[in-house]
């Protein structure tokens, strides 16, 4: 006599076992244990990232919403004043005018920088080794150099009477005699003395850094480009760039934060004179904060430069992202 119930393991196995997984349908992933051990080992620079630069800047918002002055050092008195720096500061000419002059000045930089920073890596990759060795020594000592103390020698060669600048620059007899010209006293001169130092410092790290960049191009597309019928530019323009994309605009983020932040060089070689025509908003932040002794004001122009550049530069970090995923 047969038994009317299914054998075990067809239908109550089955059942059992769990309902078989239908198309498209996912299964629920295994919870695993989380795992606390790279949160350990980022704990200590996490701190040193606290107390050196998150720290400081919520003591420089802290600052820009009261009247420290002066007097506050010492004294130590100060009041809570608000938005009240802030208000003070849009409605101030000069702060427009620091403005314009730092973003016009930062667009000048930063092109003159990269353009020739792309140059000298593409020079790089066509010299013989031992000029490439050499070349590369000397742009590593040029970016080495303090930039207090390259801007006191190129203040020192820009000086009018005794300048080196000024005394080649008369034996030509292309201009005259400029032997007795003070650069920083003159708003243009001024602005291509200190453009010349800033590029002439920026371009190493640039140039070295696309360079690396530059080595990692596979040859193959190169020797394709070549079989096609491709012009040296074209294959630069078509391929180099294509592959360096990433990292030019990351040399260039940087390139942005640093110039409209350069302060060392101006004030050593002009002091934003004259007549404050070279006067950038880093310049008229340490002159009213350390000159007149307004720190809570120039606490808040601080505070908006950090603002301002965040903006600017969200671009080309956005851009950034972008290309290293298209890549």
């Amino acid at each position: 006599m047969t038994s009317s119930t299914a054998p075990f393991g067809s239908v109550q196995g089955v059942a059992a076992a769990g309902t078989p997984q239908q198309p498209g349908e996912r299964r629920p992933r295994p919870k695993r244990k989380k795992n606390f051990a790279p949160l350990w080992l980022l704990t200590p620079a996490g701190l040193v990232l606290v107390t050196i630069t998150l720290a400081p800047i919520l003591l420089l918002v802290f600052l820009s919403l009261t009247n420290y002055d002066q007097r506050s050092l010492f004294t130590g008195a100060f009041a809570g004043v608000g938005l009240r720096q802030y208000t003070s500061i849009f409605t101030d000419p000069d702060f427009w005018w620091s403005l314009v002059r730092t973003v016009g000045f930062t667009i000048a930089l930063v092109a003159g920088s990269v353009v020739i920073g792309m140059g000298m890596s593409q020079l790089l990759t066509r010299l013989g080794t031992v000029m490439r060795y050499l070349v590369t020594i000397v742009l590593i000592v040029a970016w080495a150099v303090p930039t207090v103390a390259s801007s006191l020698v190129w203040d020192w060669l820009f000086q009018p009477g005794y300048g080196v600048v000024n005394w080649l620059l008369t034996q030509t007899h292309l201009f005259g005699d400029l032997t007795n010209v003070n650069w920083a006293q003159d708003p243009r001169l001024a602005y291509l003395a200190i453009w010349l130092l800033i590029v002439w410092q920026a371009v190493p790290f640039i140039a070295l850094t696309l360079n690396a960049a530059q080595t990692q191009v596979p040859e193959e597309y190169f020797e394709a480009a070549r079989l096609d019928g491709a012009s040296e530019w074209g294959i630069y323009w078509r391929v180099t760039l294509h592959f360096l994309k990433p990292t030019l605009l990351l040399v260039t983020i940087l390139s942005i934060i640093w110039d409209f932040n350069v302060f060392n060089q101006i004030w050593l070689v002009s002091q934003g004179g004259p007549n404050n025509a070279t006067a950038t908003l880093g310049v008229w932040t340490y002159t009213t904060a350390f000159v007149g002794f307004h720190l809570g004001e120039g606490a808040a122009i601080a505070v908006v430069t950090t603002v301002l550049l965040m903006i600017f530069t969200a671009y080309y970090i956005r851009n950034l992202v972008r290309s290293g995923e298209d890549l």
